[in-house]
């Protein structure tokens, strides 16, 4: 199978990507959630006319010419309203938040007042509806204030609490079960023998996942035998994955068993090889209603592939809009030669120039095993196919990666 574009293979990975069917979550679940259908208030706010400063309930015509001297009838406080009424000559002690009582036009700040037991000194003027924050003054009933599609906000979750929802319709989390492949792989805190290393890529791998407000399935490490790659695979259909994502053994060498496996399983093969480095033996499939993206086994390859593929797959299978990651503008760091037939993303950090702008400096070994460097870098420095000879000092596109906490 041919080389395929970077661009070519990710239309086919998000080739029929729906959006998960719906379900309702309690708020404290919907950060980050998009939207399945509108949510519309189910209540007013205000509910009713309410004070918004400490001071007095009067009417506005007792207080038109001051000094005045009213007579103080009740207090009122936020959940605590007043019932009975003010009338001419009359105020009410009032609070921020407490309804404003019927016969009171206007609010009195406290500092404008002097209190002499029961009669109340008013020493500044107050027009007709100063400092009243009437009914729906934010929204009203059956507004319909996030629509669907919306990935929700901090803010927009302190909007549906005040519309008086406790929960909401989302699209289902996708479920993403990783799998690590390979006979040399031993987990972290081993003592790995002669030819044997510590698999690392699935912990970043379920790290980005989970950043794209997916759900895990850590499927573990399987050894290169095929019926132990094939119990895995239907581990994962058992536990409805909507994506297997494995690390590892995508190739066609001997040992490399996750092909041979999932075609047993009746996997459609959708493309194998795309043009880019790190990562050429990246592949992507379909068994029923799983998708699989099988990553290559160097760690840096399948890092870069994931955030290529894997993370606009979550995205558009949670609904959002913002599918792919953006690029962004940057200022290479140092010279760079001319590129081959395939799309390069290198590995650079990132430094603020004179201008504002940010330099883009490739680090100076780009090998795909070298873990180290990946983590010190803060971007993606992208070059296309063919791209020709670039001088420092030139524009260049970057992928940001996650900054450190």
């Amino acid at each position: 199978m041919a080389l395929m574009s970077v661009a070519d293979a990710l239309a086919r990975v998000l080739d029929g990507a729906q959006p998960l069917a719906s379900e309702s979550v309690p708020l404290l679940d919907a950060h980050g959630r998009v939207l399945a259908a509108d949510v519309a208030a189910l209540r007013t706010q205000p509910p009713e006319d309410l004070s918004a400063m400490d001071g007095y309930a009067v009417q506005a015509a007792d207080v038109a010419t001051v000094p005045a001297k009213l007579k103080l009838v009740g207090e009122v406080a936020a959940g605590h309203p007043f019932h009975g009424k003010v009338g001419p000559g009359e105020a009410a002690r009032i609070f921020t938040g407490g309804v404003v009582p019927p016969g009171a036009d206007t609010i009195v700040i406290q500092e404008n007042t002097k209190r002499d037991g029961d009669a109340v000194l008013v020493t500044t003027p107050s027009a007709a509806g100063r400092h009243i924050r009437r009914a729906g003054l934010d929204f009203a009933q059956g507004n319909t204030l996030l629509a669907k599609g919306r990935r929700l906000t901090d803010r927009d979750l302190m909007l549906a609490a005040a519309m008086n929802h406790p929960t909401v319709p989302v699209h289902r989390r996708p479920k993403v079960a990783v799998l690590g492949t390979g006979d040399e792989l031993k987990p972290p805190g081993s003592n790995p023998g002669p030819g044997e290393i510590v698999y690392s890529n699935g912990f970043a791998l379920m790290a980005l996942a989970r950043s794209e407000g997916a759900e895990v399935i850590d499927l573990g490490i399987v050894p290169d035998r095929i019926e132990d790659t094939v119990v895995a695979i239907r581990r994962a259909r058992a536990a409805g994955a909507d994506i297997l994502l494995t690390s590892g053994g995508a190739s066609v060498g001997d040992y490399d068993l996750v092909q041979k496996g999932l075609a047993a399983e009746g996997l459609k093969l959708s493309f194998w090889k795309v043009a880019l480095r790190p990562g050429r033996p990246m592949m992507h499939g379909r068994l029923g209603s799983m998708q699989v993206v099988g990553l290559p086994g160097n760690p840096v390859s399948a890092f870069v592939c994931a955030l290529l593929f894997l993370v606009p797959l979550i995205r558009a299978l949670a609904g959002r809009k913002d599918v792919e990651p953006q690029s962004e503008s940057a200022v290479l760091g140092r010279d760079l030669p001319e590129n081959d037939e395939r799309a390069d993303y290198l590995r650079a950090t990132l430094t603020p120039g004179e201008s504002g702008a940010m330099i883009a400096t490739p680090l100076p070994t780009q090998d795909s095993s070298m873990i180290a460097a990946l983590a010190k870098a803060d971007c993606l420095l992208v070059r296309e196919p063919f791209a020709p000879a670039a001088k420092a000092g030139t524009s260049c596109a970057i992928l940001k990666l996650t900054p450190a906490f």
